[in-house]
Protein backbone atom coordinates (compact mmCIF):
# COMPACT_ATOMS: atom_id res chain seq x y z
CA UNK A 1 0.00 0.00 0.00
CA UNK A 2 1.65 3.69 -1.29
CA UNK A 3 1.13 5.97 1.86
CA UNK A 4 2.17 8.93 0.74
CA UNK A 5 4.32 10.59 -2.19
CA UNK A 6 6.89 13.54 -2.08
CA UNK A 7 9.26 15.54 -4.05
CA UNK A 8 12.18 13.66 -2.45
CA UNK A 9 12.88 10.78 -0.39
CA UNK A 10 16.22 10.47 1.26
CA UNK A 11 17.74 7.33 2.98
CA UNK A 12 19.51 8.65 5.76
CA UNK A 13 19.73 11.08 7.98
CA UNK A 14 22.98 11.72 8.74
CA UNK A 15 24.72 14.74 8.15
CA UNK A 16 24.62 14.38 4.26
CA UNK A 17 20.95 13.18 4.31
CA UNK A 18 19.90 16.10 6.63
CA UNK A 19 22.29 18.91 4.69
CA UNK A 20 20.13 17.50 0.98
CA UNK A 21 16.95 17.63 3.14
CA UNK A 22 18.01 21.13 4.19
CA UNK A 23 18.59 22.55 0.59
CA UNK A 24 15.86 20.86 -1.14
CA UNK A 25 13.40 21.85 1.14
CA UNK A 26 14.79 25.37 1.22
CA UNK A 27 14.57 25.28 -2.44
CA UNK A 28 10.77 24.45 -2.30
CA UNK A 29 10.77 20.40 -2.42
CA UNK A 30 8.56 18.22 -0.29
CA UNK A 31 11.17 16.44 0.85
CA UNK A 32 11.11 13.17 3.32
CA UNK A 33 13.86 11.96 4.97
CA UNK A 34 13.49 7.89 6.76
CA UNK A 35 16.44 6.96 9.15
CA UNK A 36 16.40 3.54 11.28
CA UNK A 37 17.68 5.40 14.14
CA UNK A 38 15.86 6.85 16.92
CA UNK A 39 17.59 9.73 17.54
CA UNK A 40 19.52 10.38 14.58
CA UNK A 41 23.42 10.30 15.37
CA UNK A 42 23.40 7.36 17.88
CA UNK A 43 25.17 5.41 18.15
CA UNK A 44 28.76 7.09 17.55
CA UNK A 45 30.18 5.99 14.61
CA UNK A 46 33.22 8.29 14.31
CA UNK A 47 36.40 9.97 15.39
CA UNK A 48 33.97 13.38 15.73
CA UNK A 49 37.04 15.92 14.20
CA UNK A 50 35.83 18.49 11.50
CA UNK A 51 37.86 21.58 10.51
CA UNK A 52 36.64 25.10 11.61
CA UNK A 53 35.15 27.29 9.13
CA UNK A 54 38.25 29.13 8.35
CA UNK A 55 40.13 25.65 8.01
CA UNK A 56 37.91 24.60 5.78
CA UNK A 57 38.31 27.84 3.88
CA UNK A 58 41.56 27.05 3.17
CA UNK A 59 41.00 23.45 3.05
CA UNK A 60 38.62 23.34 0.08
CA UNK A 61 39.20 26.76 -1.43
CA UNK A 62 36.95 26.09 -4.15
CA UNK A 63 33.39 25.58 -2.02
CA UNK A 64 31.37 29.00 -1.60
CA UNK A 65 29.56 30.06 0.85
CA UNK A 66 31.03 27.80 3.84
CA UNK A 67 29.38 30.02 6.72
CA UNK A 68 26.18 29.10 5.58
CA UNK A 69 26.43 25.33 5.25
CA UNK A 70 28.18 24.65 8.58
CA UNK A 71 26.45 26.61 11.23
CA UNK A 72 27.92 24.27 14.06
CA UNK A 73 26.43 25.21 17.51
CA UNK A 74 27.79 26.00 20.64
CA UNK A 75 26.55 23.16 22.70
CA UNK A 76 27.65 20.85 19.30
CA UNK A 77 31.49 21.64 20.11
CA UNK A 78 33.35 19.61 22.50
CA UNK A 79 36.60 21.37 22.67
CA UNK A 80 38.35 23.74 19.91
CA UNK A 81 41.84 22.86 19.19
CA UNK A 82 44.24 25.07 17.65
CA UNK A 83 46.99 22.07 16.88
CA UNK A 84 47.76 18.92 15.19
CA UNK A 85 50.35 16.17 15.85
CA UNK A 86 51.50 14.54 13.09
CA UNK A 87 53.27 11.31 15.41
CA UNK A 88 55.29 8.60 13.91
CA UNK A 89 56.22 5.05 15.97
CA UNK A 90 59.07 7.35 17.70
CA UNK A 91 56.19 9.20 19.30
CA UNK A 92 57.96 12.53 18.49
CA UNK A 93 55.30 14.23 17.04
CA UNK A 94 55.72 16.92 14.11
CA UNK A 95 53.45 19.88 15.39
CA UNK A 96 51.63 21.69 13.09
CA UNK A 97 48.48 25.01 13.23
CA UNK A 98 45.48 23.56 12.80
CA UNK A 99 41.81 25.05 13.61
CA UNK A 100 39.35 21.87 14.46
CA UNK A 101 36.08 21.46 16.26
CA UNK A 102 35.80 18.07 18.52
CA UNK A 103 32.47 17.35 18.21
CA UNK A 104 29.27 16.13 20.04
CA UNK A 105 28.66 14.38 17.10
CA UNK A 106 25.01 13.45 18.50
CA UNK A 107 24.26 16.66 19.09
CA UNK A 108 25.95 17.94 15.99
CA UNK A 109 23.57 15.62 13.89
CA UNK A 110 20.56 16.31 15.72
CA UNK A 111 21.06 19.92 15.10
CA UNK A 112 21.08 19.62 11.27
CA UNK A 113 17.75 17.22 11.40
CA UNK A 114 16.27 21.02 12.98
CA UNK A 115 17.70 22.87 10.19
CA UNK A 116 16.21 20.81 7.59
CA UNK A 117 12.73 20.37 9.32
CA UNK A 118 12.79 24.31 9.93
CA UNK A 119 13.23 24.60 6.28
CA UNK A 120 9.82 21.81 6.04
CA UNK A 121 11.76 18.83 5.52
CA UNK A 122 9.55 15.55 7.45
CA UNK A 123 11.45 12.65 9.01
CA UNK A 124 10.45 9.20 10.10
CA UNK A 125 12.90 7.61 12.30
CA UNK A 126 13.37 3.69 13.61
CA UNK A 127 12.21 2.55 10.39
CA UNK A 128 14.24 0.80 7.65
CA UNK A 129 14.38 0.67 3.82
CA UNK A 130 13.39 -2.66 2.59
CA UNK A 131 14.28 -1.85 -1.31
CA UNK A 132 13.67 0.34 -3.62
CA UNK A 133 11.64 0.16 -6.84
CA UNK A 134 11.15 2.44 -10.00
CA UNK A 135 9.85 5.70 -7.55
CA UNK A 136 8.42 3.39 -5.25
CA UNK A 137 10.45 2.95 -1.40
CA UNK A 138 8.99 0.15 0.57
CA UNK A 139 10.23 0.22 4.35
CA UNK A 140 10.42 -3.75 6.29
CA UNK A 141 7.42 -1.99 8.19
CA UNK A 142 5.45 -2.77 4.66
CA UNK A 143 4.47 0.88 4.20
CA UNK A 144 5.73 1.98 0.76
CA UNK A 145 6.37 5.76 -0.47
CA UNK A 146 6.93 7.59 -3.74
CA UNK A 147 8.66 9.99 -4.68
CA UNK A 148 9.81 11.83 -7.82
CA UNK A 149 13.52 11.55 -7.08
CA UNK A 150 15.01 9.68 -4.50
CA UNK A 151 18.78 9.39 -2.71
CA UNK A 152 20.45 7.62 -1.46
CA UNK A 153 22.13 8.76 1.93
CA UNK A 154 22.32 5.70 3.84
CA UNK A 155 26.07 4.71 4.00
CA UNK A 156 28.15 1.59 2.87
CA UNK A 157 24.52 -0.50 3.14
CA UNK A 158 22.57 1.93 1.49
CA UNK A 159 19.90 0.03 -0.69
CA UNK A 160 20.20 1.99 -3.61
CA UNK A 161 23.76 1.60 -3.65
CA UNK A 162 23.83 -1.68 -2.93
CA UNK A 163 21.00 -2.99 -5.69
CA UNK A 164 21.78 -0.13 -8.48
CA UNK A 165 25.80 0.54 -8.35
CA UNK A 166 28.23 -2.27 -8.92
CA UNK A 167 31.12 -0.05 -8.61
CA UNK A 168 33.86 -1.57 -5.34
CA UNK A 169 35.13 0.56 -2.39
CA UNK A 170 37.86 0.06 -0.28
CA UNK A 171 36.40 0.13 3.33
CA UNK A 172 38.78 0.25 6.36
CA UNK A 173 37.35 -0.62 9.34
CA UNK A 174 37.94 1.22 12.06
CA UNK A 175 37.30 0.68 16.07
CA UNK A 176 37.39 3.77 18.86
CA UNK A 177 36.62 4.69 22.61
CA UNK A 178 35.25 7.29 24.54
CA UNK A 179 38.01 8.01 27.34
CA UNK A 180 37.57 9.92 30.16
CA UNK A 181 40.85 11.74 31.36
CA UNK A 182 42.91 14.95 30.35
CA UNK A 183 44.39 14.48 27.28
CA UNK A 184 45.69 18.34 26.35
CA UNK A 185 44.60 20.60 23.41
CA UNK A 186 46.22 18.98 20.10
CA UNK A 187 44.76 16.37 18.19
CA UNK A 188 46.86 13.49 17.10
CA UNK A 189 47.22 11.08 14.15
CA UNK A 190 49.70 8.34 14.45
CA UNK A 191 50.97 6.39 11.71
CA UNK A 192 53.09 3.35 11.93
CA UNK A 193 52.94 -0.68 11.99
CA UNK A 194 49.95 0.30 15.00
CA UNK A 195 47.77 1.25 12.48
CA UNK A 196 48.74 -0.67 9.30
CA UNK A 197 47.39 0.69 6.17
CA UNK A 198 45.13 3.66 8.17
CA UNK A 199 46.35 5.92 11.36
CA UNK A 200 45.56 6.01 14.73
CA UNK A 201 43.69 9.08 16.65
CA UNK A 202 43.39 10.69 19.89
CA UNK A 203 40.98 13.72 19.45
CA UNK A 204 40.82 15.82 22.94
CA UNK A 205 37.47 16.89 24.14
CA UNK A 206 36.11 18.90 27.33
CA UNK A 207 35.85 15.85 29.09
CA UNK A 208 38.37 12.76 27.88
CA UNK A 209 39.09 11.97 23.66
CA UNK A 210 38.04 9.92 21.21
CA UNK A 211 40.91 7.53 20.70
CA UNK A 212 40.44 5.04 18.05
CA UNK A 213 42.58 3.94 14.78
CA UNK A 214 41.90 2.15 11.25
CA UNK A 215 43.73 -0.56 9.16
CA UNK A 216 43.80 -1.77 5.86
CA UNK A 217 43.30 -5.79 6.64
CA UNK A 218 45.78 -6.20 3.39
CA UNK A 219 48.30 -4.85 5.73
CA UNK A 220 47.58 -6.79 9.25
CA UNK A 221 50.37 -9.31 9.01
CA UNK A 222 48.23 -11.74 10.43
CA UNK A 223 46.96 -9.84 13.76
CA UNK A 224 43.24 -9.08 13.98
CA UNK A 225 41.47 -5.58 14.30
CA UNK A 226 40.43 -6.18 17.66
CA UNK A 227 44.23 -6.48 18.82
CA UNK A 228 45.34 -3.36 16.89
CA UNK A 229 42.61 -1.24 18.61
CA UNK A 230 43.48 -2.84 22.19
CA UNK A 231 47.04 -2.05 21.55
CA UNK A 232 46.90 1.46 20.93
CA UNK A 233 43.90 2.52 23.13
CA UNK A 234 45.91 0.79 26.24
CA UNK A 235 48.56 3.58 25.67
CA UNK A 236 45.82 5.49 27.08
CA UNK A 237 45.07 5.32 31.09
CA UNK A 238 41.24 6.45 31.75
CA UNK A 239 37.83 4.83 31.95
CA UNK A 240 35.99 3.79 29.42
CA UNK A 241 33.07 5.01 28.77
CA UNK A 242 31.78 4.03 25.09
CA UNK A 243 33.27 2.03 22.58
CA UNK A 244 32.33 2.33 19.23
CA UNK A 245 32.68 0.75 15.39
CA UNK A 246 32.54 1.51 11.40
CA UNK A 247 34.00 1.67 8.69
CA UNK A 248 35.01 4.50 6.31
CA UNK A 249 35.84 4.58 2.24
CA UNK A 250 39.38 5.01 1.24
CA UNK A 251 39.61 4.93 -2.27
CA UNK A 252 37.78 8.51 -2.99
CA UNK A 253 35.00 8.89 -4.68
CA UNK A 254 32.81 6.30 -7.27
CA UNK A 255 32.58 7.64 -10.87
CA UNK A 256 28.40 8.34 -11.22
CA UNK A 257 26.88 9.99 -8.49
CA UNK A 258 23.69 9.72 -10.46
CA UNK A 259 21.68 7.00 -12.31
CA UNK A 260 17.87 8.47 -13.45
CA UNK A 261 16.38 9.83 -10.63
CA UNK A 262 18.19 8.45 -7.86
CA UNK A 263 21.08 10.22 -6.68
CA UNK A 264 23.76 8.84 -3.90
CA UNK A 265 25.68 11.06 -1.44
CA UNK A 266 27.76 10.58 1.72
CA UNK A 267 30.14 7.61 2.77
CA UNK A 268 27.81 5.61 -0.22
CA UNK A 269 29.36 7.61 -2.94
CA UNK A 270 32.90 7.63 -1.03
CA UNK A 271 32.95 11.29 -0.21
CA UNK A 272 35.70 10.67 2.36
CA UNK A 273 39.37 12.47 1.91
CA UNK A 274 41.39 9.07 2.21
CA UNK A 275 44.64 10.50 3.33
CA UNK A 276 43.32 12.07 6.57
CA UNK A 277 40.05 10.32 6.89
CA UNK A 278 37.29 13.86 6.83
CA UNK A 279 34.34 12.69 5.98
CA UNK A 280 31.42 14.90 7.85
CA UNK A 281 32.21 18.19 6.30
CA UNK A 282 32.93 16.69 2.64
CA UNK A 283 29.41 14.63 2.64
CA UNK A 284 27.73 17.90 3.46
CA UNK A 285 29.57 19.64 0.71
CA UNK A 286 28.02 17.13 -1.26
CA UNK A 287 24.86 17.35 0.20
CA UNK A 288 24.40 20.69 -0.27
CA UNK A 289 25.02 20.55 -4.10
CA UNK A 290 22.67 17.71 -4.25
CA UNK A 291 19.88 19.01 -2.57
CA UNK A 292 20.34 22.25 -4.70
CA UNK A 293 20.14 20.37 -8.01
CA UNK A 294 17.58 18.62 -6.96
CA UNK A 295 15.09 21.76 -6.18
CA UNK A 296 16.87 23.19 -9.79
CA UNK A 297 15.65 20.25 -11.06
CA UNK A 298 12.24 19.94 -10.17
CA UNK A 299 11.75 23.65 -10.73
CA UNK A 300 13.13 24.44 -13.97
CA UNK A 301 14.25 20.54 -15.40
CA UNK A 302 17.92 21.44 -14.22
CA UNK A 303 19.46 17.81 -15.21
CA UNK A 304 20.52 15.46 -11.61
CA UNK A 305 23.67 15.45 -13.43
CA UNK A 306 24.95 18.90 -12.69
CA UNK A 307 25.09 17.15 -9.14
CA UNK A 308 28.07 15.38 -10.40
CA UNK A 309 29.74 18.67 -12.23
CA UNK A 310 29.43 20.72 -9.67
CA UNK A 311 31.08 18.44 -7.20
CA UNK A 312 34.41 18.26 -9.52
CA UNK A 313 34.02 21.84 -9.74
CA UNK A 314 33.90 22.71 -5.73
CA UNK A 315 35.90 19.31 -4.97
CA UNK A 316 37.58 17.55 -7.75
CA UNK A 317 41.28 18.95 -6.63
CA UNK A 318 41.41 18.40 -3.27
CA UNK A 319 40.02 14.66 -3.82
CA UNK A 320 42.22 14.00 -6.21
CA UNK A 321 45.04 15.23 -4.34
CA UNK A 322 44.16 13.08 -1.35
CA UNK A 323 43.75 9.99 -3.55
CA UNK A 324 47.45 10.87 -4.55
CA UNK A 325 48.87 11.06 -1.08
CA UNK A 326 47.10 8.24 -0.06
CA UNK A 327 48.47 5.78 -2.62
CA UNK A 328 51.57 7.31 -1.83
CA UNK A 329 50.67 6.91 2.34
CA UNK A 330 50.20 3.33 1.56
CA UNK A 331 52.83 2.47 -0.07
CA UNK A 332 55.42 4.59 2.11
CA UNK A 333 53.74 2.49 5.63
CA UNK A 334 54.24 -0.67 4.06
CA UNK A 335 58.53 0.40 5.30
CA UNK A 336 59.79 -0.85 8.67
CA UNK A 337 58.81 1.87 12.07
CA UNK A 338 62.61 2.61 12.13
CA UNK A 339 62.57 3.91 8.52
CA UNK A 340 59.08 6.04 8.95
CA UNK A 341 60.72 7.50 12.18
CA UNK A 342 63.65 8.66 10.01
CA UNK A 343 61.47 9.91 6.93
CA UNK A 344 59.30 12.23 9.72
CA UNK A 345 61.36 15.09 10.27
CA UNK A 346 62.02 19.04 9.74
CA UNK A 347 62.90 18.27 5.80
CA UNK A 348 59.92 16.30 5.23
CA UNK A 349 57.14 18.21 7.53
CA UNK A 350 56.07 20.75 4.84
CA UNK A 351 55.73 17.48 2.67
CA UNK A 352 53.86 15.66 4.95
CA UNK A 353 51.60 18.81 5.63
CA UNK A 354 50.51 18.64 2.07
CA UNK A 355 49.62 15.35 2.07
CA UNK A 356 47.33 15.45 4.89
CA UNK A 357 45.70 18.36 4.17
CA UNK A 358 44.97 17.26 0.57
CA UNK A 359 47.59 19.50 -1.61
CA UNK A 360 49.79 18.53 -3.78
CA UNK A 361 52.61 16.77 -1.82
CA UNK A 362 55.25 17.61 -4.95
CA UNK A 363 55.49 20.41 -7.41
CA UNK A 364 55.40 17.85 -10.01
CA UNK A 365 53.24 14.60 -10.26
Amino acid sequence: MVEDSYDVIIIGGGPAGSTVARYAAEGGANVLVIDGRDPIGTPLQCGELVPTNDELRRLCPDVPDMDDLFQTPKHAISRISSKMHIVPPSRKPLKFDFEGLVLNRVAHDEALVELAKKCGAKYIVDQYVKSVEGNEVKLRSGQSYHAKVIVGAGGHSDPLRRDYWDEKSLKIPVKFVLMDGDYGDAVELHFGSMAPGGYAWMFPKSRGANIGLGIQKSFSKGKTMNQYANEFISKYNGEISFKGAGSLPMSGTIKTFVKGNYLLVNDATGMVLPSNGAGITIAMVGGRIAGQVIAEHLKDGTPLTDYEKRWKNQMGDVMRNSKRSFRFGSLLFRLPDWILNLLFNRLTKGIIWRAVTCRRMFLIY
